[in-house]
């Protein structure tokens, strides 16, 4: 069963089906309200137009009709401005959130392979200076 919060009565004369109410069997109606849906995703793009719309609006208050038509805030037209200046137009993308993933098991083989050739190559150079040191120890009459 739906939560209450979901149904909100009205008058009890029974309202035109194209309303979207239903008949119950009290004659009241119930009138449907729509569950939140999940958050809207706003492409790059359409960042791009809006943030390139409200730097058009030159007069004080020409934004807040374009905000109301495009049913966003002013603070997320400002979040949006702030990636655009410093990142430019591949700034407004939108990003998984989260955690970055896991490495699978040839990432973690390939950076298992370059920190032992890193040691390898520290000890390669630590023998070639031991094999050095006697030359450059022997007395300069040898």
């Amino acid at each position: 069963m739906p939560k209450p919060s979901h149904f909100r009565s009205v008058d009890p004369t029974p309202a035109p089906a194209a309303q979207g109410a239903a008949p119950r069997p009290s004659g009241a109606a119930v009138e449907s309200v729509p569950k939140p849906g999940k958050r809207r995703k706003i492409s790059a793009a359409e960042k791009l137009r809006v943030v390139r719309e409200a730097a058009a609006c030159t007069q004080r208050g020409d934004i807040e009709p374009l905000l109301r038509r495009e049913g966003i805030y002013s603070s997320l037209l400002a979040a949006w401005r702030k990636p655009l200046a410093l990142h430019g137009s591949e700034a407004l993308a939108e990003r998984k959130p989260g955690r970055k993933p896991k490495q699978d098991a040839k990432d973690r083989r390939i950076a298992e392979l370059e920190k032992r050739s890193a040691r390898l190559a520290e000890k390669l150079a630590l023998a070639e200076k031991l094999i050095d040191l006697p030359k450059k120890s022997l007395p300069f009459w040898a």
